[in-house]
């Protein structure tokens, strides 16, 4: 915990304890802490004080904003900790919002910890003491590596299963049996997809075992609310090249190798892993058995269409979409541009396309090394061939861009009109195929195509 964080969190603790009350540590804090990983998910649990009398604590010494005070939530301005009081859900309505809720400060902490989503998030920590309080021996079961839900208010939040997918792949835990079968009978109702995309992100930016997230929402059967994905199991690949069996298993070590390779940027990292969990989506639609072989022809160009529909129920950024869409497209590109060695123009057509040809090259090769038994090792001749290339020409990170401009061509003489388009592209092509590589080279040129024009 931050010094700052932790000095405030102590003053709370204090001043709530000289008011009658009692202040626990309560989360993912707790959960990590005893994990002995560092956390800065600060959540602060109040017992035994009214309301009202917690934000006149709060005020004396913070800027408080009350982003739930008919439930009792407080933020606190400048830190990232959250204080509640104890509460009551009541569900109301569908999804994951619609619950009443009704604060008691003066309920027991086992009473409070049954609205708890797992028993590892349901530990206590008291900051003065230091005191653990387990009421639902949630410490044991993160020692054993499992996740169980708390109580049948489980089933009240659907965004509960995709949270257990995600905890799964990030502390490597095994679902227990009977939260399994409640998960079972749980429907995907009322969830907005910004909340469905918060917990798909964190899978791909934090876990560690992702293939064990997919998995899990195979095995709680959640898997049919993302048919694309869904569709993968059992789509069979060529033993040769893919012995770790169907697309859907191949996936999920592409995601387990992408995982061991993030850069910690999350941007980055979210745009490549999703587009390692959608790489081979087109295979279902063109996969067949030729010649004693299994084949997907085609399959990147038809991963299109698959990409599109799974990341809508995620998202409208049509940025984040189109990022994606294109290295679903062109992820075989660094093998066949490899094995063809082609001239230094294809892959500035392939830059200017993609964009990102690093990103490119990073998805190619978790595609390669999903995919045990064959030795995944750490050389990768085609993706550090592109990378390489690419850096030379100084577009690795960023598509090609026009040298010669609309400006350009003015100072030339041209009058702006219906040729000076044809005019740019022309000389644009001429770029990527080499023809020049600086202004003085590309003015030339352009004049060359008003001379003839």
């Amino acid at each position: 915990m931050e010094p700052k964080v932790a000095h405030a969190v102590h003053r709370i603790a204090h001043q709530v304890q000289e008011a009658g009350g009692r202040v626990w540590l309560v989360g993912g804090f707790v959960r990590d802490a005893l994990r002995g990983e560092p956390s800065k998910d600060i959540d602060i649990e109040v017992f035994g004080i009214p309301p009202e009398n917690l934000e006149n604590i709060l005020n004396r010494c913070f800027e408080v904003m009350t982003v739930g005070k008919a439930f009792g939530v407080f933020k606190l301005r400048g830190l990232e900790v959250d204080v509640a009081l104890p509460r009551r859900e009541h569900k109301a309505g569908t999804g994951h919002k619609g619950f009443e809720i009704d604060s008691d400060p003066f309920m027991t902490e086992k009473s409070a910890s049954q609205r708890r989503d797992f028993t590892i998030n349901a530990i206590y920590w008291d900051p003065l003491s230091g005191k653990i309080l387990d009421p639902l021996r949630g410490e044991e079961d993160l020692k054993q590596g499992l996740l169980r839900h708390c109580s049948n208010q489980f089933s009240e939040d659907p965004l509960r299963v995709l949270r257990a997918m995600q905890f799964i792949a990030r502390f490597n835990l095994e679902v227990d049996p009977s939260t399994l079968e409640l998960c079972r009978s749980i429907p995907m109702e009322g969830l907005p997809p910004e909340r469905i995309m918060e917990e798909w992100r964190k899978l791909i930016l934090k876990g560690i075992q992702i293939k064990r997230g997919l998995d899990f929402l195979a095995d709680s059967r959640w898997i049919r609310f993302f048919p694309e994905i869904d569709a993968l199991r059992g789509c069979q690949q060529e033993p040769e090249w893919h012995p770790e069996g169907d697309v859907f298993t191949h996936t999920g070590h592409c995601l387990d190798a992408f995982a061991r390779n993030r850069l910690g940027i999350a941007d980055e990292d979210w745009i490549v892993g999703l587009a390692v969990l959608c790489h081979d989506m087109g295979k279902p639609a063109t996969t067949e058995f030729t010649d004693g072989r299994i084949r997907s022809r085609g399959h990147p160009e038809s991963g299109e269409k698959p990409t599109r529909s799974f990341l809508a129920r995620l998202t409208r950024q049509v940025d984040l979409v189109e990022a994606v869409v294109v290295l679903v497209r062109e992820h075989h590109r660094p093998l066949e541009l490899y094995t063809q060695k082609p001239s230094n123009a294809a892959i500035r057509r392939l830059a200017r396309r993609v964009k990102r040809i690093d990103r490119l090259v990073r998805v190619a090769q978790a595609d390669r090394m999903g995919r045990p038994p064959l030795p995944a090792g750490t050389v990768f001749p085609e993706g550090e061939w592109l990378l390489q290339k690419a850096e030379t020409m100084k577009i690795a990170q960023s598509a090609p861009t026009p040298i010669v401009l609309g400006r350009h061509l003015i100072d030339l003489g041209l009058s702006p009109g219906p040729a000076f388009k044809g005019i740019l592209d022309q000389c644009f092509e001429a770029q990527l195929d080499g023809q020049f590589h600086d202004l003085e080279s590309g003015i030339a040129f352009a004049q060359s195509l008003i001379k003839s024009s």
